[in-house]
């Protein structure tokens, strides 16, 4: 996008907001928040979609990770503390869950976290080409009926600017305990910017060594569904 692009407008289609937050996450919002979240990714911050600059978020030339749709947050922090050298990005619009990861950086002491409460195609709008090592997506929303199946994330309308902003090698794991989701990432994922690393079924089942089982996948694991684990390199 150009400096002279305005921002463009998109349904959002999900939760912003669940139940009533707790006081002590409503402290850890109005604390915390404002450090920890990305600069000049809005709309209201950059209405002409200038790029940022990658360097700036974490002040040196670290790797950055990007988590989209973070969820509670436990994965990214065990990330966090594992590559304290990697400038971990995580992306979750959903306000709940904000609070909990921000609960959750307090009580891990991470200082290698930054934050882009909202919706992670405003956060691609802006970041430059090649700028991301890593990528995560775990357990997404399945979006189960079938006329709803475009909004799932393994669509060209995310792919197409996740690869643009994924550097070449870079890895994309995609973790899911929905079949048909995995079907759809097969189909969609790999071509002329992604091949997957673990094409043959028989190992979909194998969790990565550094994973992190997340309360989304422990529910998966109490209602009898089975982990899948899809791992794609950029071309």
């Amino acid at each position: 996008m150009t400096s002279q692009t305005p921002p463009p407008k998109r349904n959002f289609y999900g939760r912003r907001k669940g139940k009533a937050l707790k006081p002590n996450q409503r402290r850890w919002i109005e604390e915390d928040l404002d450090r920890l979240a990305l600069r000049g990714v809005t709309a209201e911050e950059n209405p002409a979609r200038r790029p940022i600059d990658p360097g700036a978020i974490f002040g040196d030339g670290r790797d950055l990770w990007l988590e989209v749709g973070f969820g509670g947050g436990e994965h990214l922090v065990h990330q966090a503390r594992l590559s304290p050298d990697v400038g971990l990005i995580g992306c979750e619009p959903y306000l709940n869950g904000v609070a909990m990861l921000l609960g959750r950086l307090r009580r891990a002491g991470v200082e290698n976290v930054a934050l882009h409460p909202g919706d992670v195609r405003d956060l691609f709008d802006v970041l430059p080409d090649a700028c991301i090592a890593r990528a995560f997506l775990l357990y997404p929303d399945p979006w189960p009926k079938a006329r709803h199946h475009r909004r799932r994330f393994v669509t060209p309308e995310h792919l197409v600017p996740l690869a643009r902003v994924l550097r070449p090698g870079a890895l994309f794991r995609l973790a899911t305990d929905i079949p048909d989701y995995v079907r759809q990432a097969m189909e969609e994922v790999p071509g002329p910017d992604f091949e997957c690393l673990n094409p043959d079924p028989a190992d979909w089942h194998r969790p990565w060594d550094d994973w992190y089982s997340t309360r989304y996948e422990q529910k998966a694991l109490r209602e009898r569904r089975r982990p899948h684990y899809l791992t794609f390199r950029r071309r």
